[in-house]
């Protein structure tokens, strides 16, 4: 059987294509979506060698923006990746992405930096000229009633990575870890999946960090354990020590997860988010808890300040 020309224009379409109109800072300047590409010998592209930052635009205010702008120029640090513009510049390029979109009330902001165009070798001795990317549009990782029912998770059998390996404090473009243990999870029929470190403790979830709430006191694991520090589970937890709720550091494992009187997740994209279901577990009563929604409505109010 012969495939026509039309039928493989078809096959070849992506339904997730970026609208057209939309603008991308590219390098040093704002380019259309059509015109926005990076070199197929970039190492980004060969190896995921980069790094980047999901943030929020909230009433077209970009949120923790400067909380952003340090957490990648230390991702790049760690990684020996010279950013070529200073943060005031990033921040410049964002709010111009912003503005050529038209957002002016709430979006999301992937910024990003390539380790640049090299040969088809490891070696960064052998790059030049790291790009830095920003998009500016829309997203919603969840739709309105997983907050209403609660997302239910796996625990996946994909192990975190092992800190003094690809460092989960690291926000690089090599995400295969956080992939492969989602793709466990949508094959289970979940929502997302609880990752455990080597030694078997709690890490985090596949792109949020994860809070249960024991006795009244919340509990998370600490970024010893392997996990990236969370802008948004920073707010959480002075959101949470504002009123009066204890929040600890500490090592937690599985068993925890089926005990819990609550559990919640927290991330740029997924802002706070209760978990109600955890190995076909029930979490508290099934419902989002008291105290996880407390939080939400305190994260929605500061967000909306």
């Amino acid at each position: 059987m012969t495939t026509t020309a039309t039928e493989v224009q078809k096959m070849s379409q992506n339904p997730f294509e970026p609208r057209a109109d939309l603008k991308i800072w590219m390098g040093t300047e704002l380019a259309s979506a059509a015109e926005a590409r990076v070199s197929v010998f970039d190492h980004a592209l060969l190896y995921g060698d980069g790094v980047f930052e999901g943030i929020r635009i909230y009433n077209g205010k970009i949120f923790k923006e400067a909380e952003h702008i340090k957490r990648i120029y230390e991702s790049a640090k760690a990684l020996r990746l010279e950013i070529p513009m200073t943060p005031d510049e990033v921040a410049n390029a964002m709010h111009e992405t912003m503005a050529a979109n038209g957002i002016d009330a709430d979006g999301y902001i992937r910024l990003i930096v390539t380790r640049g165009v090299g040969s088809l070798g490891i070696s960064i001795a052998h790059t030049a000229c790291p790009m830095v990317i920003v998009i500016a549009d829309k997203i919603a990782l969840y739709p309105p009633e997983a907050y209403e029912r609660g997302l239910h998770c796996i625990v996946s059998s994909i192990t975190r990575n092992h800190p003094n390996s690809t460092s989960p404090r690291v926000k690089s473009l090599n995400y295969l870890n956080n992939v492969m243990a989602k793709l466990e999870a949508r094959d289970a029929g979940a929502d997302e999946a609880i990752m455990l470190t080597a030694q078997g403790n709690v890490a985090e979830c596949t792109g949020d960090n994860i809070f249960l709430v024991m006795d009244g006191k919340i509990v998370t694991p600490p970024t010893c354990e392997g996990i990236l520090d969370g802008i948004t589970r920073k707010l959480v937890m002075e959101l949470a020590e504002k009123r009066g709720i204890a929040v600890s550091e500490k090592s937690i494992v599985r068993h925890d997860l089926y005990i819990a009187d609550e559990c919640f997740a927290t991330g740029t994209a997924a802002e706070v988010i209760p978990i109600t279901e955890v190995e076909k577990r029930v979490v508290g009563d099934g419902k989002p808890g008291p105290i996880t929604k407390q939080l939400i409505a305190d994260f929605i109010a500061y967000r909306n300040a």
